[in-house]
């Protein structure tokens, strides 16, 4: 069993940047690749990044290429999401979430958070 919790979020100006944490509990958190996933007013859940169990490999969508950096501390059973140059269209609720290997389908996960708030204002 792993339990997630986020937290980082808030409201930034568009340019801006903001670092996202996800906190694992369990002694498994290695075991995992570990994704964030977000979703926007109106809109359905999207992949954003996922780093391997080692952190040696990281996937991201188009969306946040070259703006968003995924990492991971097995130390401290944390995975963070730094977020730079930030736009309005990245407002959204941001989930950590575990699985079993690289996905980009929500329904794939085997754990999930219960989110963080991002705003990015114009």
């Amino acid at each position: 069993q792993v339990q997630l919790v986020e937290s980082g979020g808030g409201l930034v100006q568009a340019g801006g940047s903001l670092r996202l944490s996800c906190a694992a509990s369990g002694r498994t958190f290695s075991s995992y690749v570990m994704h964030w996933f977000r979703q926007a007013p109106g809109k359905e859940r999207e992949f954003v990044a996922a780093i391997s169990w080692s952190g040696g490999s990281t996937y991201y969508a188009d969306s946040v290429k070259g703006r968003f950096t995924i990492s991971r501390d097995n130390a401290k059973n944390t995975v963070y999401l730094q977020m730079n140059t930030l736009k309005p269209e990245d407002t959204a609720v941001y989930y950590c979430a575990a699985g079993l290997s690289v996905r980009y389908d929500w329904g794939s996960m085997n754990y999930w958070g219960k989110g963080t708030l991002v705003t990015v204002s114009s």
